[in-house]
């Protein structure tokens, strides 16, 4: 039997063969990742049940079913996916559960951008590609549940507030970094978006792909190593769901500091700087720009 399907038939054990709605009368949205949760719940509020199949601080390249992840899908009435490679294990997920709820696919909502010819998944680093997500999600959710509609979009409006006043102060913080001193080297090329929207260079990464999967060679640290030293990069960071050895190594080789983590693939548990995709942002902001310029630039909160 595929391993898919003895996942079906223990999340069907476990839902009592029964599947539907968990019973309270809310709507149940499955999201993809830890991103596509947060928005999903900022603007549901307590009408929707939110079941997030990726874990905090996990990397999605890594993702393995779970019979939970099953059951969520088969009782779902949404489904929310990032879209792209981050979750590109949904679609078959999605047939073995059984599940024909429809599927708001957020990449094909949003500013989407290309890397080396390929789909930059990573479009949540730029705060106006999250006020187009709010609204998608805004929009599917009234239409999946019309008695919940007003509430959704009062919750909607409050939180394109909220997104609006990060992405300036996210905005007025980069801005006080010399221009010269804004060049970034992170782990993977997941930083394209937010580097692309507040004037940062990206020199490099020390895995030279959108994904996280991507091995370097010698010659490709190399090269790194010298772009460094050659550009006068300052800081390399890590992410927070990947050992930072080899950053760490990079660093020591070219002469840079290693920089605080970056909340990157995903967001953080309960309690850490990054577990809302507001706080990840406004974490990340402070991380950069305490790095690029020496500690010379703080930032608040948004």
């Amino acid at each position: 039997m595929r391993p898919i399907l003895v996942l079906l038939a223990c999340a069907l054990l476990l839902a009592g063969c029964g599947g539907g709605s968990p019973g309270d009368g809310r709507l149940v949205v499955v999201a993809t990742t830890t991103q596509a949760g947060d928005l999903v719940r900022q603007v549901g509020g307590d009408r929707a049940d939110v079941r997030q199949i990726l874990r905090p601080n996990s990397d999605p390249h890594d993702y393995e079913p779970r019979p939970s992840d099953v059951k969520a899908l088969s009782e779902a009435s949404l489904i929310v996916r990032s879209g792209g490679e981050v979750d590109d294990w949904l679609d078959g997920l999605v047939d073995d559960a059984g599940s024909d709820a429809p599927v708001l696919d957020l990449s094909e909502r949003v500013r989407t951008r290309r890397e080396h010819g390929d789909l930059d998944p990573h479009w949540w680093q730029d705060p106006r590609n999250a006020e187009l997500a709010v609204a998608a999600i805004r929009d599917r959710l009234a239409a999946a549940d019309p008695g919940g509609a007003d509430a959704y979009r009062r919750s909607a409006a409050r939180y394109l507030r909220r997104l609006g006043r990060l992405d300036r102060r996210t905005a007025a913080c980069i801005e006080r970094i010399p221009p010269r001193r804004r060049k970034l080297v992170t782990t993977h090329d997941a930083l394209g978006y937010y580097a692309a929207r507040y004037g940062l260079e990206v020199v490099g990464a020390v895995l030279p792909a959108l994904s996280t999967q991507a091995q370097p060679s010698a010659r490709d640290v190399e090269a790194l190593v010298d772009q460094i030293r050659r550009t006068g990069v300052r800081a390399i960071y890590p992410e927070s769901s990947i050992n930072p050895k080899l950053e760490q190594a990079v660093a020591r080789e070219s002469g840079a500091e290693v920089g605080g983590a970056l909340w990157a693939d995903s967001l953080g548990p309960e309690g850490s700087s990054g577990d809302t995709y507001v706080k990840s942002i406004e974490s990340n902001t402070r991380a950069i720009a305490a790095g690029l310029s020496g500690g010379a630039v703080s930032c608040p909160g948004a």
